[in-house]
């Protein structure tokens, strides 16, 4: 079903009543981001949020580009495809990740139509897209992508790249169906070695998986796994509130000194559709559902190009060797972090395009 995204003007008044009545904290002694956003970084971004965020500019954004509403096994999700403006390379599937959106993977996706169609979905629980109507999985995600890429726009063949949570989804993508992955890019490279059975790990390999671990960054995601619908009952009722729990993370998990890496309307629009879907509850669900086995994705045997984010600096060769039987090429990034396609997407582009060459074929859609 085709769609628009047409928020209703009696919904963005409401934000901005909100934000002007918002009541933030006082800052608690240390240095900036020591204790989470800065009240005063808060502040600025709740000023221009209410004041100067045009949300209609970013509904502008979408018009040239084909959106829809599609049934994938009873899930409706939200997908938005760019079309290629020269068509030749293989189409690409992209999957976000917590706290963004499709909208975040929005300059990649328009820097990588250049020559090839591009498929956005928002993951399920996300944005616009419905829950899942069974617990959360990649695996029940990456089912319904194939679905998405194969039966319903038709692509043969095609190449999948994910971020977060949906590095999970890309991993079972590419595992899963290798008679239609062409091949899968990774700036979030799987984990999955250290929980198979009868895998060895080196010492280097252990001591980076014993170094990602942090308490004070893990703290999210245990009340996320745990207590969703209090933490929701919080955000869904605060605008300024949402801003500061996603804004934060934005900054904690970039490559750079707070926000400094990215457009503060760029920020903003990512919150903004939290808000405007009452999502960010549903958003929790992967956090609270997803099985322990989750990351046990099959082994990856397509072409892979593993690009190391600098958050994950020391992540050996050897590991991702373990889960992708053919790297193509292996690279550490000079800057970008959790957020790679929103950090680094000229480095993701050009990782996409070296696997290009191995495909002349399926790289046109039925309609």
């Amino acid at each position: 079903m085709d769609f628009r995204i047409d928020v209703p003007d009696e919904l963005l008044d409401d934000l901005r009543r909100r934000l002007a009545a918002a009541i933030l904290p006082g800052q608690t002694p240390g240095p900036d981001w020591s204790n989470g956003i800065p009240p005063h970084v808060l502040s600025a971004l709740v000023d221009r949020w209410r004041t100067g965020y045009d949300w209609r500019a970013f509904e502008r954004r979408l018009d040239p580009h084909d959106q829809w509403m599609l049934d994938l096994d009873g899930c409706a999700v939200h997908v938005v495809r760019l079309r290629a403006r020269e068509p030749g390379g293989l189409p690409i599937v992209l999957s976000h990740g917590w706290p963004y959106s499709f909208a975040s993977m929005l300059d990649l996706a328009e820097l990588l139509s250049a020559e090839r169609d591009v498929v956005l979905p928002s993951l399920p629980g996300y944005g616009y897209s419905a829950p899942l109507p069974e617990p959360y999985s990649s695996a029940a995600v990456a089912r319904r992508w194939h679905r998405l890429m194969t039966r319903e726009l038709g692509y043969d063949r095609y190449l999948t790249y994910g971020e977060d949570v949906g590095a999970g989804v890309s991993d079972w993508l590419a595992g899963s169906y290798p008679e239609a992955v062409a091949g899968i890019v990774a700036t979030h490279a799987s984990f999955s070695a250290r929980s198979r059975p009868g895998v060895e790990l080196t010492e280097e390999e252990r001591t980076f998986l014993s170094s990602v671990v942090s308490h004070a960054e893990s703290g999210y995601a245990h009340e996320q796994g745990t207590r969703p619908d209090t933490l929701a009952a919080a955000l869904i009722d605060s605008p300024s509130g949402l801003l500061a729990w996603i804004a934060e993370k934005v900054a904690a998990w970039s490559d750079g000194d707070g926000l400094e890496r990215f457009a503060v309307d760029d920020v903003l629009t990512n919150v903004t559709l939290y808000w405007v879907t009452r999502s960010i509850g549903t958003s929790f669900r992967p956090y609270r559902e997803s099985p322990a086995d989750d990351e046990l994705h099959p082994i990856v045997t397509v072409p892979a190009a593993v690009l190391i984010q600098r958050h994950e600096a020391a992540y050996p060769r050897s590991l991702a060797e373990k889960s992708y039987t053919d790297v193509r090429s292996f690279s550490r990034l000079d800057r970008g972090g959790h957020f790679t396609a929103w950090e680094a997407p000229a480095a993701v582009v050009a990782a996409v395009r070296g696997l290009d060459a191995l495909s002349e074929d399926g790289n046109r859609p039925n309609g």
